[in-house]
């Protein structure tokens, strides 16, 4: 019988020098698209997808990301004052149940492998899940929700995958194809950021994963690999080697890569434009903003 996937990791341990100055005193994960941080996000795709235990991977200089997640006491007795129902269920949907979550520091920047490994323990002998708050995912049905429903028919380790344009495949890792079944193929060994020619195809790996408990000892013998880093990908490639089951996973849906300025701007556009309150006026700035600039030209 297959475990249900209760426990998700979120690595949130990196810098986000690529935002910089914001990220100087704002963890990256905080930074606001429309008017919810990207770990709100996040946590909403885990929660629709049945995670009941929530676990943070950070680093020094993260304590915003945890207060986020607090109880805000004075605000809410303020907005009760006032009336202001809406916005308090909205502040309530940001707070964590006592238990619920928990905060593991990842000292040295060792790679998202070691990132995830410094959860082993509290991961104990199941499955779990582990998401990338810098991929945005707008979907109809939440990404891992997908994920977790198509687990339970294989089992196995599932990962996120969506086709790249083959000069962009050296930004990711790849997966070299056995069965295609469509939604699913079965993958035969796992390459990270080849260069185009040498990629086995372009259907990439985006951070979404359900991993069986196995990738916890990988990861654990693992030595650094790509980059001088302790890479994820070697642990799953080391499951294929061995014989388990390892799928990838086309999600329906558009991922947004939050973790450049190019992706969150877009994210912005596409999740602003998506909003019933603000579509009118949003989209009425954006005609006109094309029509200056195609005037300029």
């Amino acid at each position: 019988m297959k475990r249900k996937i209760t426990k998700a990791i979120f690595p949130v341990a990196g810098l986000g020098t690529r935002f910089l100055p914001a990220t100087k005193s704002i963890p990256k994960e905080i930074l606001t698209l429309v008017d919810r941080p990207l770990i709100q996000y996040a946590i909403d795709e885990a929660r629709a997808a049945g995670i009941k235990e929530f676990i943070f991977v950070t680093a020094r200089g993260k304590s915003a990301l945890e207060d986020y997640f607090d109880h805000a006491p004075e605000l809410e007795a303020t907005l009760r004052k006032q009336g202001k129902k809406e916005l308090l269920d909205t502040l309530k949907a940001t707070n964590m149940d006592s238990g619920a979550i928990a905060y593991i520091r990842q000292h040295k920047a060792m790679g998202l492998g070691h990132a995830v490994w410094c959860a082993k323990r509290l991961v104990g002998n199941e499955p779990f899940a582990v998401i990338l708050t810098d991929d945005v995912i707008a979907a109809e049905k939440p990404c891992l929700q997908q994920m977790v429903e198509a687990y339970a028919e294989t089992g196995g380790n599932i990962v996120a995958a969506m086709e790249v344009p083959p000069e962009k495949t050296s930004a990711y890792g790849i997966l070299d194809i056995g069965e295609d079944m469509g939604s699913m193929v079965t993958v035969k060994n796992m390459v990270e950021k080849p260069k185009a020619e040498e990629a086995p195809s372009n259907l990439a790996v985006i951070g979404r994963y359900i991993l069986t408990p196995n990738i916890m000892q990988n990861l654990s013998r693992l030595k650094k690999g790509a980059g001088g880093e302790i890479q994820l990908t070697d642990a799953i490639a080391e499951e294929i080697r061995r014989g388990e089951k390892v799928y990838g996973f086309r999600f329906r849906g558009q991922r947004f890569d939050c973790g450049s300025k190019a992706g969150f701007l877009q994210a912005t556009v596409a999740f602003g434009l998506a909003r019933e309150d603000l579509n009118g006026e949003f989209s009425q700035f954006l005609a006109e903003m094309t029509a200056l600039r195609r005037a300029a030209e």
